[in-house]
């Protein structure tokens, strides 16, 4: 199965106040060294943030090359509302973060900041709120890495995303 394909179409329980269990949409949250963590639902991503448009071609070692086009709004985007608590005015500040993604089946990614911010890689990197036109509400975001020749750091069903500063390693 390919990283693309949306997961099970479940979504997330909640009880309502009379003890009743009553389907909603599926949330994630982004925390971590922020100023504002955010909880979000796919339909969020949609009505928030400008929606862009990636048609992406990797090579899945499982089922050869996939073809898919997301739309979603751009995760710096996203995050620069969640507030980033480095000093934006410093590059080598801004250089230390890191953000780890984790999906509904367990697999998680991790990237720099530096690969998303204008003044370093400026990658177009998605959440999407949509794949080839269907809606993910059920389904859940999926973070797009249109960049990627693989689809390794595609993850379906966002459950969260955590951002925060990478130390120097101890040396000894």
């Amino acid at each position: 199965m390919s990283r693309l394909s949306p997961p099970s179409r479940t979504t997330a329980v909640r009880p309502t106040p009379g003890g009743s269990v009553s389907a909603g949409p599926r949330r994630f949250l982004i925390r971590g060294q922020l100023r504002r963590p955010l909880t979000l639902t796919v339909g969020d991503l949609r009505e928030r943030w400008p929606q862009r448009r990636a048609e992406v071609v990797f090579d899945c070692a499982t089922n050869g090359p996939q073809h898919h086009t997301f739309e979603g709004p751009l995760l710096r985007d996203v995050l620069d509302e969640a507030g980033p608590a480095f000093d934006a005015r410093r590059r080598k500040d801004r250089s230390r973060y890191l953000l780890a993604v984790t999906g509904g089946d367990g697999h998680h990614t991790v990237l720099s900041w530096a690969e998303i911010d204008p003044d370093f890689g400026d990658a177009p990197i998605l959440l999407a709120t949509a794949m080839d036109g269907r809606r993910l509400d059920e389904a859940g975001s999926q973070l797009v890495v249109p960049s990627d020749r693989c689809g390794a750091r595609y993850i379906s069903a966002i459950t969260g995303i955590w951002v925060g500063v990478c130390d120097p390693p101890e040396l000894s």
